[in-house]
């Protein structure tokens, strides 16, 4: 058993991980900062990513270094076990629907303050429309911004089930949309348009990736309570217990999805 101090520069790493007489890596943080060294060692050495709650427990003084001998002689005689790490194109898939859940939480950030801007003015919209970007109050919306300020020429763009609440959508755009909401308003609706783009373009790649898998994901719908939404991008936690129990065989993974009864 060696202990070696890598440098802060990937150099390092490779021609750690070239030595024909090293074995076994152990990583004991899942820091973002240490990921890229993962992905250069791995492939070449056997990597093990461990828990470091394994030497919380020693008394005295923790090092870098001593914490790196300690777990390294707990392995030597077989008293770690190995965190489920995926695989790289599961690594690759989890950052783009991730990116794709900010994405989602910001356009929905973005659409408060659109709210907000509407209730500065005066401008009721949402108590009448239940989706302010909607057909209808998008069209109104732009309107506002192009400089229309009279309700009952902007209570006429509304479209469906919200023509019959006419007189209640023009108290509602009743209001004074000064100058500087104009803008901050078609700032806003560019931004929710360029969200929805980048959205379009993450779901777009995420389904391109999954078609190797689309049988087992169709089969994965049919499970009650799982929907092709929730199939493809699952929550936080539901990844983490999927990961637990995924790579331990189809029967943990099967008795995690049935309810019981």
């Amino acid at each position: 058993m060696s202990t070696w101090r890598a440098g802060y520069g990937a150099n390092s790493y490779v021609r750690f991980g070239g030595r024909s007489e090293e074995t076994g890596v152990l990583k004991g943080s899942n820091r973002v900062s240490l990921r890229p060294y993962w992905k250069l060692l791995e492939g070449q050495v056997e990597l093990l990513l461990v828990n470091a709650h394994h030497v919380k427990q020693v008394p005295g003084r923790k090092t870098d270094v001593k914490d790196c001998e300690w777990l390294a002689d707990l392995l030597r005689h077989g008293l770690l076990r190995p965190s489920f790490v995926p695989d790289r194109p599961q690594r690759e898939l989890r950052e783009l629907t991730r990116y794709r859940t900010s994405l989602i939480r910001e356009r929905a950030a973005e659409i408060n303050r659109v709210q907000k801007t509407l209730e500065g003015a005066n401008i009721k919209l949402g108590d009448v429309a239940s989706n302010v970007l909607g057909v209808s109050g998008r069209r109104i919306l732009s309107s506002l911004v192009a400089g229309t300020a009279d309700p009952s020429i902007l209570a006429d763009f509304a479209r469906g089930k919200l023509r019959s609440k006419l007189p209640q959508l023009e108290r509602a755009l009743l209001g004074q949309f000064r100058s500087h909401q104009r803008f901050l308003l078609a700032q806003q609706l560019a931004h929710l348009d360029g969200l929805d783009e980048l959205i379009e373009r993450l779901s777009t790649e995420v389904e391109e990736r999954l078609r190797p898998v689309e049988d087992a994901l169709d089969r994965l719908d049919t499970i009650p309570g799982v929907g092709p939404t929730h199939g493809r991008h699952p929550g936080r936690r539901d990844r983490a217990r999927y990961d637990q129990v995924s790579h331990r065989g189809p029967p943990r993974l099967l008795g995690w999805h049935v309810p019981w009864q």
